[in-house]
């Protein structure tokens, strides 16, 4: 059975884990093995060797005084050393072996089992010793005997020789005992670090291993999640970029790989329903540019009839002041007059032609900061004709969009347009531009009487207008531009203060806008024009 992503990931985290748990564990029960043999050293084998040593030098000290016995010839000196080895001595001989006996066993406790061999094998030793001494404690006594007898004692006597030949057989014994003793310490000094090496180098090479291990456990965790990094940003590409052709890593298996395939179908359907909701989209608008003419048809009728009417009336009264009079002046009224209303129904005519005609953008990289000073350039003079003071707040830096040069400046002459018709005694029309996440936001705001809010509701209806004379086309146009751009436009507007229209475009891409004019000023800010 194949495991999945979390169980490969997790049995990798339990192995290292494992592994220096192992090393800790391992180490922990060496450190403590070598804590056992260094205390059996220090606690149990260190105080023997001390304990004796001390017997020895008690016994050599025993010896001297034996050799000063037989050879001292006062009386006295001998009756004190006599009294000194008869009470004192005995009683220590005593006392340092029991001390011996009892150091052993609590060693011989704790200790592992082939140290309490060795121990109880001194414990044995210990009790020969004593029966030694016995024996050599006869022995003394027995020359003490014949020294009280005689008043001296020989070296070649019997008793002395006795006596001599015990001390021998002791002295032996504990060198022996204290060889031991010593030649034990050495050797588990020794072995203490000779394991101390050992552990040290079993630890470091599990802790390399285990190192290793966790290594290779990463860079497997790491390959096995390097697609899901593929993955989150092609998911971000669709979000930043809905049209863009994304790439989902389809050589991935496991549950990755079949979030890869699922991820690819989710994205073709949805190309396929934007393909298909565009369609339909494209024949909702079709159906409504049909509606709309017929709307047009009528409003044309309406529109055109008084105009001609107009016109008709003021041909007739120029034939009549042409055939009875010399002046010419009215003649001039009336054909400025009728020139204002063929310029009207041509008017009329082209914004209906635009609405019901309305081509297809083509979008392109659009330098926002160049676009908006090259429109505002050539009507400034207009503007300025008219009292309208332009002021510029957008920055040189600003990001560019995607967009129709041609069909955007139609959008937004009509905006500017609209706003120098408020302007009526003049003011200021702002012109502002941002960068958003994804977008580009531009303004065009005036500082005029402002739009009662009932009618901002109806702002963008085809055929409504607030002005006397105006057709209800020119708002509506540009709000079909700016959908057709995939952008979206917002009217804002206080009685008073004046009225602000939003517009936000999408966002050309890093490296995509075509090159600047470099002797343009790059200076970012605010420009006011009057």
């Amino acid at each position: 059975m194949k495991l999945n992503l979390a169980t490969r990931i997790f049995l990798g985290n339990a192995l290292v884990t494992l592994t220096f748990g192992a090393v800790s564990i391992y180490s922990i029960l060496e450190m403590r093995q070598i804590g056992r043999e260094i205390r059996i050293v220090s606690d149990g084998y260190l105080a023997l060797s001390k304990s004796a040593a001390r017997l020895d030098s008690f016994h050599k000290s025993r010896q001297r005084d034996t050799e000063r016995l037989l050879a001292e010839s006062s009386p006295q000196t001998r009756q004190a050393l006599l009294r000194m080895a008869q009470g004192y001595f005995p009683q220590m001989v005593h006392e340092r072996l029991n001390d011996l006996t009892a150091t052993a066993q609590r060693a011989a406790a704790s200790a592992p089992r082939r140290e309490q061999l060795f121990l109880y094998n001194l414990i044995e030793r210990f009790a020969e010793i004593g029966r030694l001494y016995d024996s050599y404690e006869a022995a003394a006594r027995t020359a003490q005997a014949a020294l009280a007898e005689n008043g001296s004692l020989d070296r070649n006597s019997e008793a002395a020789r006795s006596l001599l030949i015990e001390e021998k057989k002791l002295e032996r014994e504990i060198q022996v005992l204290t060889l031991m003793l010593d030649m034990r310490v050495a050797d588990r000094v020794r072995l203490a670090e000779q394991r101390e090496q050992k552990s040290t180098l079993v630890i470091i090479a599990l802790s390399i291993f285990a190192i290793l291990l966790g290594l290779t456990a990463t860079l497997l965790a790491v390959r096995l999640l390097r697609p899901i990094h593929a993955l989150t940003m092609a998911v971000q590409k669709i979000e930043s970029d809905p049209g863009a052709d994304i790439r989902f890593p389809m050589d991935t298996d496991g549950e990755i790989g079949l979030l890869a395939h699922a991820l690819d179908d989710m994205e073709r359907a949805r190309k396929e329903r934007d393909r298909e909701l565009a369609e339909k989209q494209e024949a909702l608008v079709r159906a409504e540019r049909l509606a709309a003419i017929g709307r047009i048809s009528a409003q044309i009728t309406h529109e055109i009839r008084n105009p001609l009417t107009s016109i008709g009336l003021n041909t007739e009264m120029l034939e009549e002041e042409l055939s009875g009079s010399e002046s010419l002046e009215e003649a001039r009224r009336l054909l400025r007059a009728i020139s204002r209303e063929v310029d009207r129904l041509g008017e009329i005519s082209e914004q209906y032609l635009s609405f019901a005609r309305f081509p297809q953008p083509e979008l392109a990289p659009v330098s926002t900061a160049d676009f908006l000073d090259e429109l505002i350039d050539f009507h400034e003079s207009e503007l300025a004709r008219a009292g309208v003071r332009i002021e510029r707040k957008y920055a040189r830096s600003c990001p560019g969009i995607v967009a129709d040069e041609n069909q955007l400046k139609q959008a937004l002459l009509n905006l500017m347009r609209n706003s120098r018709e408020a302007l009526v005694h003049g003011g200021t029309l702002t012109i502002e531009a941002r960068p958003l996440v994804t977008q580009v936001e531009i303004c065009v705001a005036d500082d005029g009487p402002g739009i009662a809010p009932e009618a901002v509701q109806r702002m963008f209806d085809p055929f409504f207008s607030t002005k006397e004379r105006g057709t209800g086309l020119g708002l509506s146009l540009t709000q079909q531009i700016i959908a057709e751009h995939g952008g979206t436009i917002e009217c804002a507007s206080e009685l008073g203060k004046g009225t602000r229209f939003t517009i936000r475009l999408r966002r050309a891409q890093d490296g995509s806008l075509p090159e600047k004019d470099s002797s343009r000023e790059s200076s970012e800010g605010t420009k006011a024009e009057a």
